[in-house]
This record gives C-alpha cells, structure tokens and sequence, in this order.
C-alpha cells in the first residue's frame, strides 16, 4: 500500500519562500486550476478559500492545499451545488467541532447529493430511451412526399395513428399541430 503524498507544510508567516516549495500567486493559482483571478478573489471573499500570505509586495500566496481546495468547489458545483451551498457546507463543518461530528455531516450531505445525482440519471436515462425512440419513429418521415401538410402527420401511413406507440417526444408536436390544424380548418 503507497503512503500519502505529503505537502510541505509552510507557516503563514514565511515570506517569499521559493516556489518549489508549493506557494503560488494568484494568477498562477488560477491558471492550474483553470478559474479566473476573480474567481479565486471571490473563494476567498466568501470564505472558501484562505492564502497562507502575501510577498513583501502584498500579493496573495496560496499553498498546494489550495489547488485541492479549488477543485473540490468546483466538483461540489459540478454537482448542482451553489456557492452559497458551499459556504453553508464549510461553516457547518468548521463548527462541528469534532472530527466524527465534522464526518457525520459530510456524510450526510454527500449521502443526499448521491440519491439526487442517482435519481437525476434515471430521469436522463428515462429521457436518453424517448430521445431515441423518437429518432426512430422520425426517421420513417423522410418516405412521405415532398409536399405533404403537416396537418396530415395526425394521420400517418407508415406508423399507427394510435397515441400510445407514438413517442411522446413526437406526440407532443403533433398534438400542437393538430390543434393548430383544427383551428386553421374552424376559421
């Protein structure tokens, strides 16, 4: 079993450390991680995200620790979470005071976004499935002539006019259409 990568630790006190030793500046920050300079301002604005220090010049320095930082935001966003959800996340576990108490509620939040994350798949799945039984159906409708009228798609030769084989991504137009026919003949 491979023992963790261990990160020099450097106290916020150290100035000017030489960059080897993992401390990065905004912009570079920025640029390993693919976010923008604000971006990286408004992590630390909401509390997200701290420097270790400033150079003799007062520009922000981040440790390593901050990469890991910025990518967890982003996967937490990934997930649907907002910012504001994030700050809520890091409050509530720098209150918990103890580590088992901290785990616990991460937990339980990673436990909800996992249900979530697994119910959103099946109504992708569900939606993959219409999506293709759609293009099917759709793809008999380059036969029909021409200059066939779209108010005659109600009554289709190629498939059956019965609503409950016709996908609903299909039906769902052509009910439109329909209406919209019936409408058009009344007038």
């Amino acid at each position: 079993m491979s023992q963790p990568i261990r990160l020099p630790v450097i106290p916020a006190s150290a100035k000017d450390a030489p960059p080897d030793l993992g401390r990065l500046q905004v912009g570079d920050l920025a640029r390993e991680t693919g976010k923008t300079v604000r971006a990286v301002h408004l992590y630390e604005e909401l509390g997200l995200l701290r420097p270790i220090g400033r150079t003799k010049g007062g520009f922000r320095l981040y440790g390593n620790e901050a990469l890991l930082r910025i990518r967890w935001i982003q996967k937490l966003q990934d997930m649907g979470f907002s910012l504001a959800d994030i700050q809520t996340v890091v409050r509530d576990w720098e209150e918990s005071g103890s580590a088992p108490r901290a785990m616990t509620k991460m937990r339980a939040v990673y436990t909800k976004k996992l249900e979530e994350t697994r119910a959103t798949l099946r109504r992708m799945q569900q939606l993959e499935r219409e999506l293709e039984a759609s293009l099917q159906y759709l793809d008999t409708c380059d036969v029909c002539e021409p200059d066939r009228l779209l108010s005659t798609c109600k009554a289709c030769n190629h498939h059956p006019c019965d609503d409950t084989v016709v996908p609903e991504l299909v039906a769902g137009f052509r009910a439109q259409s329909h209406r919209a026919h019936k409408r058009s003949a009344s007038q």
